[in-house]
């Protein structure tokens, strides 16, 4: 595999990644003999996704946002996610995750959504090794459920304390104490449910403004992996002929195809592949998804 135009790996990065701009992306057989860019990887990103792949050039921040579960009320699930702008990470994180990952089919059912509609994160300010976290009003309208409520603080605190510096996490709301800020004690790691084998989150086909045909299809995964076989088949089973290409971050398969296609949205799109993280959890599989098309 190699690694395609970072350029081109941005257009579609909405699918998981909360990316700034960048451009040049490295070739995986040929290495620089000197690295222009940087990626700095919090412990937690390290911990659970393992070490970030490098970028040409600017410095990257790989870390992680934890997502309340679904299914075991209390508990996180830990999602990697970059950004090339250091001073609004934790702001980002944040806002994200009162954002959600409800627009991930491949995580419905897992992933709640305890945030009451209109929630907003208002500021985020550090003083010394603290964190303070300020949210809008309707944050106040949360479910009493203690369950609901742990989830919350220990994904808020469990983002947050992941960066260099940060030792305590206040949260407040419009600016007054709330009763959230007395379960943050409890945050810990024992709130972090293990991850399984990743997953195809979807397929999204690239083409040029104002173009009837798709040129690039990129099939995107929940985390860094090491992409070993990507096929990609139109509905009559069809192999779509191109050169595949592994992204940045390694989060995606991207395939240039070798003619334009004429593909409309929702057209149902074979994929066959084998993908390994790096960590070393693997999975294979073959399925049929609805296919999302971009411009760029």
């Amino acid at each position: 595999m190699t690694k395609t135009n970072l350029a081109r790996t941005v257009r579609g990065v909405f699918l998981l990644l909360l990316l700034a701009v960048f451009a040049g992306c490295t070739s995986r057989q040929e290495t620089p003999p000197e690295a222009k860019g940087r990626v700095n990887a919090t412990g937690a990103f390290v911990k659970y996704f393992g070490p970030v792949p490098p970028v040409d050039k600017g410095t990257c921040y790989g870390f992680v946002i934890y997502f309340p579960s679904a299914k075991d009320p209390g508990k996180v699930l830990p999602f990697p996610f970059f950004s090339f702008d250091e001073a609004s990470l934790k702001k980002v994180a944040l806002g994200k995750l009162i954002t959600g990952m409800g627009d991930q089919k491949t995580y419905q059912g897992e992933l709640a959504q305890p945030f009451p509609v209109g929630s907003r994160v208002l500021d985020v300010s550090q003083a010394a090794g603290t964190v303070t976290v300020n949210f809008s009003k309707e944050v106040n309208s949360m479910k009493p459920d203690p369950q609901v409520r742990q989830a919350v603080v220990n994904a808020v605190t469990l983002t947050l304390r992941q960066f260099t510096g940060v030792t305590g996490v206040v949260i407040k709301v419009e600016g007054a104490e709330t009763p959230l800020e007395q379960l943050v004690a409890k945050a810990d790691e024992s709130a972090v449910l293990p991850l399984a084998a990743p997953r195809l989150l979807g397929v999204v086909g690239m083409k040029e403004k104002g173009s009837a045909n798709v040129e690039e299809i990129d099939a995107f995964f929940d985390r860094p992996v090491d992409i070993k076989e990507l096929t990609l088949s139109g509905a009559d089973g069809k192999k779509i002929e191109g050169d595949i290409f592994q992204s940045v971050f390694d989060m995606a398969g991207v395939l240039k195809t070798k003619t334009p296609l004429a593909l409309q949205p929702g057209a149902p799109v074979k994929v066959h592949w084998k993908i390994t993280d790096k960590l070393g959890r693997s999975a294979s599989g073959d399925g049929e998804v609805a296919l999302e098309i971009k411009e760029h």
